[in-house]
């Protein structure tokens, strides 16, 4: 009973798969919708756009850093200004305004600000790079479920084909023609094509689980994919190409321009900084109110910090010179990566040609092999095998037929060119510079003006 249960759920797995693959193509789901899904729904490009943001909000918080404070405060206690005289305690409410402002600190403050902005060109960067591993796992699953879809196809045809072969052994023994052993290697094959073609059926179901992951819904109909992307026409063009414009180079420059800022605060942070304060403050002691006002204007630095600040420099060189030899490496997994990707579309189209030639050899060695087992010159085993040959062959073209959009698909990304825009998916592409554009002045939310800003932008994008 259990064997019949699991039997029955396969042949309505498998007929899920097929008929997705047989339904008509106007209702068939494309590549470029598996793409335009995965990028609206993926968690983790929403999760990168958020880390993106708080990459906006430092250069906010560096420019604030360049502004007057103000800030205010209310004490209220007892207090004995002169111990020595009798009756002097009594309660005493103090209250303050103070505001200070840089004046002049050796351009450490304006460094830090253009060392966020890098920073936030560096996430930005990292952002598109996210958006293609998001776009090339679509591309993957989609053409994964294709695969296995035909895969479960051609391995339930072989069950049909191997079975019919089965039944004509059996006849053929009938009538004394073969022996038991024929019988045996037909029944043998049988149960191994059976297994493969739950094998086939379980493949399927994880290709389907794939899908959903990486779009956001399982599959239905889909359709046969487009012509291969344009890419380069040569190796040297595609690594020229990659070279300009991928995203890991980008941010990788961008992160070593950070880190020689880093050295310039750094050094500036040796150096005292001029600051201006103001302050009002009302006392009130014992029912006598006092008010006092002051201006000035002081020399703040640092004579000994226990080598704090000569580490926090020997720190930001060693890290600008990782930074540079990461951006070398950087460079180099880039060319690799392109080089990989055109050798893998290379192989997969050599491949595909050769299981062409293969299919109608396999084809019409078949033929032969049945024409002659029938006059007696070939063998139960003879057939068998050819039509091993011939399932192989089928096999190999729908795995090269995959590879090969893998791989157009994969050196697109090694090129910096797998992006929705690009692509042009069809979807709303997400604006980074519109959050930074609202932000990078620091506004006062829900106060001033810009806040307000801020307020509509982020119930648009549906994070507030």
């Amino acid at each position: 009973m259990a064997r019949r249960f699991g039997m029955k759920c396969a042949s309505v797995l498998l007929a899920i798969g097929v008929s997705a693959a047989q339904a008509p193509l106007a209702m068939a789901e494309t590549l470029s919708d598996a793409m335009a899904a995965a990028y609206k729904q993926s968690g983790l490009l929403d999760q990168n756009q958020a880390l993106l943001r708080a990459a906006d909000e430092d250069v906010a918080i560096a420019q604030a850093a360049l502004r007057p404070t103000l800030n205010y405060a209310i004490t209220h206690g007892w207090t004995d200004p002169n111990t020595s005289i009798s009756g002097n305690s009594a309660w005493a409410t103090t209250a303050s305004l103070t505001a200070e402002f840089l004046i002049y600190n050796f351009g450490r403050g304006k460094a830090a600000v253009e060392a966020q902005k890098e920073i936030v060109l560096a996430t930005r960067d990292g952002l598109v790079s996210v958006e293609q591993q998001v776009l090339l796992r679509a591309v993957k699953a989609y053409v994964d479920v294709r695969s296995a879809v035909e895969n479960a196809q051609l391995q339930s045809n072989s069950v049909r084909v191997l079975t019919q072969e089965l039944r004509a052994a059996n006849d053929r023994f009938e009538v004394g023609e073969v022996t038991q052993t024929d019988v045996a290697l037909a029944q043998a094959r049988l149960a191994a094509a059976r297994a493969n073609e739950a094998s086939a059926r379980g493949n399927l179901a994880i290709a389907r689980e794939e899908y959903r992951a990486a779009t956001g819904n399982l599959p239905g109909a889909l359709s046969t994919p487009p012509a291969l992307p344009m890419t380069a026409k040569t190796l040297d063009a595609a690594k020229a190409i990659a070279r300009q414009g991928h995203p890991d180079i980008l941010a990788a420059q961008h992160n070593v321009a950070a880190a020689d800022l880093a050295i310039e605060i750094s050094m500036a942070a040796m150096k005292p900084a001029l600051v201006g304060s103001a302050e009002t403050k009302w006392q009130d002691v014992g029912g006598t109110d006092f008010v006092s006002n002051n201006v000035g204007v002081s020399l703040r630095g640092t004579i000994y910090s226990g080598g704090k600040l000569s580490a926090d420099y020997r720190k930001a060189v060693a890290n600008a010179e990782a930074a540079r030899a990461g951006l070398h490496q950087t460079r180099l997994a880039v060319d690799q990566g392109v080089a990989n990707a055109w050798a893998q579309l290379a192989i997969a189209a050599a491949s595909l040609e050769a299981t062409e030639r293969q299919i109608r050899a396999s084809r019409v060695a078949l033929r032969g092999a049945r024409e002659e087992a029938q006059l007696g010159s070939r063998t139960t085993l003879d057939v068998l095998n050819a039509e091993q040959e011939l399932l192989n062959a089928e096999a190999s073209r729908i795995t090269a037929q995959s590879n090969q959009y893998l791989a157009a698909y994969s050196l697109l990304s090694s090129m910096g060119l797998l992006t929705a825009e690009h692509l042009k998916l069809g979807v709303v592409i997400y604006d980074p510079e519109a959050y930074f554009n609202t932000v990078k002045s620091a506004p006062v939310q829900r106060v001033s003006p810009q806040g307000k800003r801020l307020d509509s932008l982020l119930e648009a994008l549906g994070k507030n």
